[in-house]
């Protein structure tokens, strides 16, 4: 469903509120401001299936954007707030996007995004105009707040990083119905999974621009319930947020339950939590011993789900579930899971391999590349589709991960892919070879580590390792960067030149099977 629905029932109510500010919008000003901004697109000459882009903070006008582009068959895509100007055009430009929206906060980046996406003809900035930028206010003030006339239902198409270094898009069908038919997947399995419904208090923590956040508080507005958005994740803000809006639902990263259970004890016992009845966790495997201390803590009320932005398929477990196959990421409840090796053949119970999902067709494609859509598939089975990870399931069904064929690294629930950092870094010109690769981290579950060569001549050591740091910083986002630098006199390389990985990352995890704290 939609706001308009919402709009009518309970215009007053909040479909959204500002944890910081207490500020909100309700479902009136919210129907009211998408269908403006709809207007305006529309007058700019998208239709459906194109494709407009968002780079901000968390801010209320998020969801007058992405319930515009829902409600006008449009193509959402949600940049990465911490990108670069040539990180962020990129996005715009692959993306195909006519039109770009940012807040003036992001000013110092965005007014350097243009010439990065010449073919984007509209940007707009909300709180004020920036260089190149229209007012949104001023602009969207120009139109009237009714309904197009045809209202198609619009999806997003989000970035997922590559090990190639470039991002690629992960295109998805456009729901062949109107926006005020019930065709919002996560609201479903938020209804059916978890008990959202018009009476949710949902809390979200993390940055907008990622997908299950995205998801889940459109999911929440779709079912009429609110979201309660935090600006950035703060431990205590968190529980103060919870105790403040009688919050009903939340989703975590696991990093964020480190830093809560590494609160003072009177910090964690100051707050009333007595309204949470669902704390849902995903995006990075949870240290079981975390989990268990949140149990102790907060009840038996944390849900775990494994699924990637592809949405092509999905794993999910209850408490109850969990405590009888401890580490587990659940059972399937969209596809079927099948384990192989790296040639495809099906493995026995047990037995760790690529983790496929099994759907009547594959759900996605990624944008402009159809070699990595190919190699997402399983090689003879096209329905079957992977992300990259490893895994086992048990004689019982339950899925569990052991490790990440693409050596992607997940730090504080985020992806972070090593290619691009490696890309960035060899071209130093004091830097030979270069491998960057996860190691283990207390809070974050992995940190970024950059295991260096140093090119003939040049002394390793403190003053060339904080070098390389802010040699990195000053070319990627810096949540990207290595937050430490090791030395080698030489990489492992193969006689092929591919770099042998494998043994450098069992020097920092050692050889215990996992590769999760």
């Amino acid at each position: 469903m939609y706001p308009g629905k919402w709009a009518g029932l309970f215009p007053d109510k909040p479909a959204v509120v500002d944890s910081a500010t207490g500020a909100s919008r309700t479902y009136r000003e919210l129907n009211d401001r998408s269908n403006q901004l709809a207007q305006l697109l529309y007058d700019r000459g998208l239709r459906r299936g194109d494709h407009v882009s968002i780079f901000a903070e968390n801010h209320l006008a998020w969801f007058d954007v992405v319930w515009a582009a829902l409600r006008s068959g449009l193509y959402l895509t949600t940049v990465n707030r911490y990108l670069t100007d040539e990180e962020a055009g990129y996005i715009v430009d692959n993306s195909e996007s006519q039109v770009l929206i940012t807040t003036r906060s992001r000013a110092e980046v965005a007014r350097e995004i243009p010439p990065f996406a010449p073919d984007c003809h509209s940007w707009l900035s909300i709180d004020g105009a920036i260089d190149g930028y229209e007012d949104f206010e001023t602009a969207i003030a120009a139109y009237p707040a009714e309904a197009l006339a045809e209202q198609p239902a619009g999806g997003f198409m989000l970035y997922s990083s590559g090990t190639t270094g470039r991002p690629k898009g992960i295109v998805r069908p456009l729901p062949e119905a109107s926006i005020d038919e019930d065709a919002n997947l996560v609201g479903a399995l938020q209804s059916t999974l978890w008990g959202f419904d018009e009476q949710t208090v949902y809390l979200s923590p993390a940055p907008l621009y990622h997908s299950a956040p995205l998801a889940f508080c459109t999911g929440t507005q779709s079912l009429g319930g609110t979201a309660v958005m935090m600006p950035r994740f703060d431990p205590v803000r968190a529980l103060a947020a919870i105790e403040e809006h009688r919050v009903t639902h939340s989703q975590w990263v696991p990093t964020m339950f480190t830093r809560m259970l590494k609160l003072d004890e009177a910090e964690r016992s100051g707050y009333d939590l007595s309204s949470h009845k669902v704390a849902i966790h995903a995006a990075a495997p949870c240290p079981p011993k975390v989990k268990e201390q949140m149990f102790d803590w907060w009840g038996r009320i944390l849900y775990e789900y494994y699924a990637g932005t592809e949405i092509n398929g999905f794993t999910h477990t209850g408490p109850d579930e969990w405590s009888e196959h401890p580490g587990t990421v659940g059972k399937p409840v969209m596809g079927v899971i099948h384990i192989c090796d790296e040639d495809g053949r099906e493995l026995p119970v047990g037995e760790p391999g690529i983790v496929y999902f099994e759907l009547p067709e594959l759900p996605f494609e990624y944008l402009k590349d159809p070699e990595k859509t190919k190699e997402a598939q399983h090689p003879e089975h096209a329905n079957w589709s992977a992300l990259g990870d490893v895994g086992y399931v048990d004689e019982d069904g339950f899925l569990y991960l052991t490790d990440r064929a693409t050596y992607m690294i997940i730090s504080g629930g985020v992806n972070i892919y090593p290619q691009e950092i490696e890309d960035a870094m060899v071209m130093h010109e004091k830097v030979m070879d270069v491998a960057v690769i996860g190691v283990p981290d207390d809070e974050m579950g992995e940190a970024v580590k950059a295991v260096v060569q140093p090119a003939p001549g040049v002394e390793p050591g403190p003053a060339l390792e904080a070098e390389l740091v802010a040699y990195a910083r000053e070319h990627i986002a810096h949540y990207k960067c290595p937050k430490s630098v090791d030395f080698r006199e030489e990489l492992p390389r193969l006689p092929t030149g591919k770099l042998y990985k494998r043994l450098l990352k069992d020097e920092y995890w050692g050889k215990t099977g996992s590769r999760i704290v």
